[in-house]
């Protein structure tokens, strides 16, 4: 099945995201320490926690390719949108603890400037975790996942982190040594806002919340197909990278059921082609003008 392909293809997204994780995290983290910079130890225990969260949304994609069972008729495609959703909870621990951090920083009596190395590392790491970004942007739109999707504006996120991270470090060298914790105080934004993004997408979609444009589109498509009289209801709900619609129609009192069904394929055809919906449901009602 295509949906399932298309998950298989969404773990490499994944994947790539722990890998470049783990080997940022650990730069950052290193030359951090080494140099006294504030930012960029920020930036390295976001990197890290990071790391769990695309686990998570690894292991969310690996059980959305389970096939359908006994308790799971639709299938487990939610479960990539329960990844995303634990993944913000993540998200917003980490830019929690970086705000707090960063605020005790200012405490300090006597600020440092940190060493310039740690500028050119988080911009190294900048133009890395964008590349990241713009793979997994691509992927997520071609197969349409939530999770990558998030994993995606998590990616991107950081590049932007790290860019800030850069500034303040650079920033610092000319004496505004409070530029560093300052812009770990933007981090600390910045991961949250993204995680509040992430989490209200989700919540969303696992609420069975879907939006009304897209609706109103699935009710053009199905109302201008041949045969149709009128659309009398349209529900959709998203289930993981799937949509899943409901709808009522009237057709002519005067068909048979053989007819009245080709109307229906005709129908799923539209929604295929157009929207590239798989799963409608729809039920026909008699047309009575007046």
């Amino acid at each position: 099945m295509e949906a399932y392909r298309d998950i298989k293809q969404g773990e490499k997204g994944a994947w790539i995201s722990i890998v470049a994780y783990i080997a940022l995290s650990a730069l950052k983290l290193a030359v951090g320490q080494a140099s006294g910079s504030e930012a960029l130890l920020a930036d390295g225990f976001n990197n890290a926690t990071d790391i769990i969260a695309s686990i998570a949304v690894l292991v969310g994609l690996k059980i959305s390719r389970k096939p359908p069972d006994r308790n799971h008729r639709y299938g487990h495609f939610r479960a990539e949108t329960v990844a995303a959703l634990v993944a913000s909870f993540i998200m917003m621990g980490v830019g929690i603890q970086v705000f707090i951090q960063a605020i005790a920083k200012f405490s300090q009596p006597n600020l440092e400037s940190p060493d310039v190395i740690a500028g050119w590392t988080a911009l190294l790491c900048a133009a890395a975790m964008f590349a990241v970004y713009r793979y997994n942007a691509r992927l997520a739109k071609r197969i349409d996942s939530q999770a990558l999707r998030a994993a995606a504006q998590d990616n991107r996120s950081d590049a932007l982190v790290s860019v800030g991270a850069f500034v303040g470090i650079v920033g610092s060298q000319f004496g505004i040594a409070w530029l560093d914790p300052l812009t770990a105080l933007l981090v600390a934004v910045i991961i949250c806002r993204t995680a509040w993004q992430i989490f209200r997408d989700a919540t969303h979609a696992l609420t069975d919340g879907f939006d009304e444009t897209e609706l109103d589109k699935l009710r053009q498509t199905i109302g201008d197909s041949p045969g149709v009289k009128g659309v009398k209801d349209v529900k959709a709900r998203v289930h993981g990278n799937q949509v899943l619609v409901d709808a009522t129609i009237n057709v002519s009192k005067y068909l048979n059921v053989s007819e009245s069904h080709a109307i229906t394929e005709k129908i799923e055809e539209r929604m295929r082609a157009d929207h590239k919906i798989s799963h409608i449901h729809i039920h026909i009602e008699p047309y009575e003008a007046g």
